[in-house]
């Protein structure tokens, strides 16, 4: 089996096999079919939030189940299931609350890595998933069995890019109708908040982006305007837009301090800044807290669109399956596993939305 290895990924890395790390435990081995490339993936791969090596990464997956470990019922083999890193008990305080992306139970998983390399050096669970690779083995909590109807590269987006944006909006936010919006940032994620934003029923949906062509592609999700920093002061446009009030929500959907420190200039008084992008470990923004305090801003951190993946990803795909819902627009290109490093590239180089590994 092959995978790429992090901060090499022009050296596939040969497994000997992929095993249930317990199969005692509640966990499942998926043959995948497709895996998207997430910025996160990349980030890691390049040591913006440390880690270790050997390590094999990519996260945003979907395929056929192999096997199941002892405890597995809502899954059996056969079973088409997306494959997210939302690893979760359903009990602990963070779970009970639906923050099923911060759970603070430990797993088998989290302490033994399935993964060992043919001569049997350990190799670490990028992202509890390692879907840069042929097969999987993850939590069972991981993994949501889909319709066999939906196509497994439409199905991979589902399980970051789209419940993060999408839920940014509609689980952290709970955007009202008819309020006003910006989002910074339109790649994968930001890409999904504008069609939440959009499905939800806001009135007016700014797509800020240094790219032309992405603003260009969130107008067809949804934005009804666009703002480039290259071109024109974003704190004025924003303004302009919505006769002086500024923004009811502000979503930050990239990693960049520029963003964050960006933000609180767009809010209206009484709105609601939403972080959903990750940056490097160590990136810092100031914030004014008497203006936070007078104005009654709302600071929000949105981990994976505070989704509950197993009623999220479902009603997703019925948003999609009814027209609603953009999933095949955000696929850029497709890509062998031997051919990742031109994936990434391209993700790097911002020329695409979403590129995805078909095996």
């Amino acid at each position: 089996m092959k995978a790429a290895v992090c901060r090499e990924f022009g050296k596939p890395l040969v497994i000997e096999d992929i095993k249930l790390a317990d199969p005692n435990a509640g966990e499942v081995k998926v043959k995948l079919g497709a895996c998207a490339i997430c910025h996160s993936d990349i980030f890691f791969a390049e040591g913006a939030w440390g880690g270790e090596l050997p390590a094999v990464y990519g996260h945003e997956a979907a395929g056929v189940v192999d096997t199941i470990g002892a405890g597995v019922y809502h899954i059996k083999p056969g079973d088409h299931v997306v494959v997210t890193l939302v690893r979760s008990c359903g009990k602990c305080s963070c779970c009970a609350q639906g923050y099923h992306g911060s759970c603070t139970e430990t797993f088998p998983l989290d302490e033994k890595s399935p993964l060992q390399s043919a001569n049997g050096v350990d190799i670490v669970h990028g992202l509890r998933t390692g879907a840069f690779a042929e097969y999987v083995v993850v939590e069972a909590s991981q993994a949501v069995v889909v319709p066999k109807d939906i196509s497994f590269d439409a199905a991979s987006l589902l399980a970051c890019g789209v419940i993060t944006g999408f839920g940014a909006v509609t689980n952290s936010a709970k955007l009202r109708p008819g309020s006003s919006a910006v989002v910074i940032g339109t790649g994968g994620v930001g890409l999904n908040t504008v069609q939440g934003a959009a499905l939800s029923g806001a009135k007016t949906i700014i797509a800020v982006d240094l790219s032309d062509s992405k603003i260009a592609a969130a107008k067809q999700f949804g934005a009804t305007h666009g703002l480039n920093p290259k071109l024109e002061d974003i704190t004025e446009g924003v303004q302009n837009l919505t006769s002086s009030h500024g923004a009811d929500y502000v979503f930050v959907t990239v990693g960049a301090k520029q963003a964050f420190d960006l933000a609180p200039s767009l809010v209206a008084r009484g709105g609601a800044i939403i972080l959903v992008g990750m940056p490097a470990t160590g990136v810092m923004s100031k914030i004014d807290p008497g203006t936070i305090a007078n104005d009654c801003i709302r600071i929000i951190g949105s981990k994976m669109g505070a989704s509950n993946i197993h009623v999220d990803i479902p009603d997703l795909i019925d948003l999609y399956k009814a027209g609603k819902l953009q999933l095949d627009e955000l696929i850029t290109a497709r890509y062998p596993l031997e051919k990742i490093n031109q994936a990434i590239a391209a993700v790097n180089q911002g020329d695409a939305l979403r590129n995805v590994i078909i095996f």
